[in-house]
C-alpha cells in the first residue's frame, strides 16, 4: 500500500523494509505490552505445565496485530487478502478469548468456532482460485469437483489450527517448526513462480514469528498461546493451498502433524469408537520424548526441527529437478 503514496522505483526495497517492519514492529511491541497480557495458570496435564505459571501468554494478539499491519502498509491488498487477513485475525481472537478466560472454553466451543473458520477458508480459496490440484511427484494436474475439494480443503484447515495447537507446548518449539514449514513454502511458490504477492505476504508472517521467537526462546519469557497457535496454523493451511499442492501439507508441516495430530487421533478415537491406540506414548509426542526419552527442551525443538528441515530439504529438491 505505500507504494501507492510513496514515490518507491525499487520494490525490493520496499519489500526488505516490509520485512524488516514486521520483525521490528513485532520485538517492539511484545517488549512494550508483554505486562499487559493475560498470566498462564500452567497446564496440569503438560509435562512440566506447571513451569509455565505466571508467565505471560496470548502473545500471538500482538504478533498477529503486527503481521496484519505490515501487510497493511506493504502488502497488495486484493480481495482475496483482505478476507484472509480477517479469517486470520478470526482465528487468533477465539484463541486470544480462551487465552484470557479463567475457564477454557472447552474442545467442542473451540472445534466448532475452527470449523466456522474453516469453512469460509475453503469457500474463498475454491472462489478465487478454483479447484485444481497439483500432484507434486507426477506433475499432473486435476481437477477437482468443487464441492469435494471444499470438503478436504475444510478438513485441511480445522486439522491444521488443531495439529499447530498441540504442538505448542515446548519453548520455541511451535515457533521453529512453522517458520521452516512457511520457509519451505515459500521457496516452492518461487520455484513455480506461483501467488507471487501472497509468498510475500509468507515472509511477512516468518519476520514476526521471529519476532515472538526473540522471547521464547528457553528459557522463555512469555508464549503465544491459543491466540498465536491457531493462527498460524490457519495460515499454513491457507499457504500450502496457495502452491497448488494442498496434499504437500503432509511433507512440509509433518513434524507439526504428527506432534500434534497423533493426541487429536487418540482422543478421536477413545471417545467415538472406544479404541484405545498408542497406549504408551504419551501425547503431544514433545512431551513423551520429554519425560519417557528424558529430553531437554532444547534437545527437543533441535531434533524435531533437524527432522523437519530434512524432509523440508528434499521437498523443495524434488520441486526443482
Amino acid at each position: 500500500m505505500i507504494n501507492n503514496f510513496l514515490s518507491v522505483s525499487d520494490y525490493s526495497i520496499l519489500g526488505f523494509l516490509g520485512v524488516a517492519f514486521a520483525y521490528f514492529g513485532t520485538c517492539v511491541l511484545l517488549g512494550s505490552s508483554m505486562n499487559k497480557l493475560p498470566k498462564d495458570h500452567g497446564r496440569a496435564y503438560a509435562h512440566d505445565g506447571i513451569l509455565s505459571a505466571g508467565k505471560p501468554r496470548g502473545a500471538g494478539f500482538i504478533f498477529i496485530l503486527a503481521f496484519v499491519i505490515a501487510t497493511l502498509l506493504f502488502g497488495n491488498l486484493e480481495r482475496e487478502t483482505i478476507i484472509y487477513l480477517i479469517l486470520t485475525v478470526a482465528a487468533m481472537m477465539t484463541g486470544f478469548l480462551d487465552d484470557c478466560a479463567k475457564v477454557s472454553w472447552g474442545r467442542l466451543r473451540k472445534g466448532l468456532l475452527d470449523l466456522v473458520i474453516a469453512v469460509m477458508t475453503a469457500m474463498t480459496m475454491v472462489n478465487f482460485n478454483g479447484s485444481e490440484v497439483l500432484i507434486s511427484l507426477t506433475g499432473q494436474t486435476y481437477e477437482l469437483p468443487p464441492l469435494v475439494y471444499g470438503i478436504l480443503a475444510v478438513i485441511l484447515v480445522w486439522g491444521s489450527i488443531n495439529v499447530t495447537n498441540c504442538a505448542d507446548g515446548v519453548d520455541g518449539l511451535s515457533g521453529t517448526l512453522s517458520t521452516i514449514t512457511l520457509s519451505t513454502i515459500y521457496f516452492i511458490m518461487q520455484t513455480r513462480e506461483a501467488a507471487p504477492e501472497f509468498s510475500y505476504l509468507i515472509l511477512l508472517f516468518i519476520a514476526c514469528i521471529l519476532g515472538y521467537l526473540w522471547y521464547n526462546a528457553t528459557p522463555s519469557s512469555l508464549m503465544m498461546g491459543d491466540a498465536g497457535s491457531r493462527a498460524i496454523g490457519l495460515f499454513i493451511a491457507i499457504a500450502i493451498m496457495k502452491t497448488g499442492s494442498p496434499f504437500l501439507y503432509v511433507l512440509v508441516a509433518f513434524v507439526l502433524m504428527v506432534d500434534g495430530g497423533i493426541g487429536l487421533v487418540k482422543v478421536a478415537l477413545l471417545r467415538f469408537l472406544k479404541i484405545k491406540i498408542l497406549t504408551k506414548v504419551r501425547t503431544p509426542l514433545h512431551d513423551h520424548v520429554r519425560k519417557n526419552r528424558k529430553w531437554s527442551n532444547a534437545q527437543t525443538v533441535f531434533k524435531f526441527a533437524i527432522i523437519q528441515i530434512m524432509i523440508s530439504a528434499a521437498v523443495v529438491w524434488l520441486s526443482v529437478i
